[in-house]
């Protein structure tokens, strides 16, 4: 299952940082393990992604490396990696709608929710054409539960974030995302006529796109921002919920960088009017 693969490799990847505090503490396998008590084989299976630790096997590990500042970074990976496991075998078990579910709780609580996605409109500002198209090939890619049309009620009422409550959102879009083609020729051209009208003059929303030729900043992914206290990152075979702070901290620098880069108002508006042309080009 694709989700347990994401799993394993963030289990590995909070194993090679636990091996590295070792490492900085001059400490071999067998001087740490007996420091810390146990076997030298479970340091082993933790530093290779075999066993995850528990959060006081975490605790031991930096009194004895005396890297306790490191401590509350560890324990919010180690959380993150148990609710990779949880989550994707709900999806699994229940489909993508629940997932959809899921993001209306979340960003019922996010003040200000920030977006950036690299070759798709996100899922706020989809119609429900183009929207279908998206989940379907989701689902079939990762050979999940066959939902589509509860996830796509779901995707729907998810935008209802736009017109209630005390809510800011910004979306920045690649401009590959306006050109990335999503279901039939009609559904593009209807998508980006959708985006030219709910995409401005919202005073919930600021939208932005980032130009092709925008500098290179750092290998970045589609991921959203809730307030300043979580990110939301998507990969090939799951979402990945990030609260360490230390991790957080890049995703806020890469944003930055985005906004930046990004254009808005008349400029956006262009931007998609062209690819409208293109879409609406005969033969297409």
């Amino acid at each position: 299952m694709p989700g347990v693969r994401a799993a394993d490799q963030a289990r590995q990847a909070l194993g090679a940082r636990l091996r590295e505090l070792r490492k900085d503490a001059r400490l071999d396998g067998r001087q740490f393990s007996t420091a810390a008590g146990w076997h030298w084989s479970k340091t082993s299976r933790i530093e290779h992604g075999k066993q995850a630790p528990s959060e006081d096997d975490v605790a031991v590990w930096c009194r004895v490396c005396e890297a306790e500042l490191a401590f509350p970074d560890l324990v919010a990976t180690l959380r993150n990696v148990e609710a990779q496991w949880a989550e994707w075998k709900r999806v699994a078990a229940t489909g993508h709608a629940r997932r959809q579910r899921r993001g209306i709780e979340l960003e019922g609580r996010t003040r200000l929710l920030r977006t950036y996605s690299v070759l798709l409109i996100p899922g706020l500002l989809q119609t429900e054409a183009y929207a279908r198209a998206v989940l379907a090939q989701c689902i079939r890619f990762l050979g999940t539960r066959d939902d589509l049309e509860d996830a796509v009620a779901a995707r729907m009422e998810r935008q209802q974030i736009l017109h209630r409550g005390n809510h800011r959102v910004v979306t920045l879009v690649d401009e590959a995302a306006l050109h990335t083609a999503v279901g039939e020729t009609a559904t593009m051209a209807a998508q980006l006529r959708h985006l030219l009208t709910v995409g401005f003059d919202n005073p919930r929303l600021i939208f932005g796109v980032v130009p092709l030729d925008a500098p290179f900043i750092y290998t970045t992914t589609t991921f959203d921002l809730l307030d300043q206290r979580l990110a939301l990152v998507e990969t090939i075979s799951a979402e990945l919920t990030i609260t360490t702070p230390s991790e957080l901290r890049y995703y806020e620098h890469a944003w930055a960088a985005l906004h930046h880069q990004a254009r808005y108002g008349d400029q956006a508006q262009e931007m998609i009017e062209s690819a409208l042309r293109r879409w609406n080009a005969p033969g297409r």
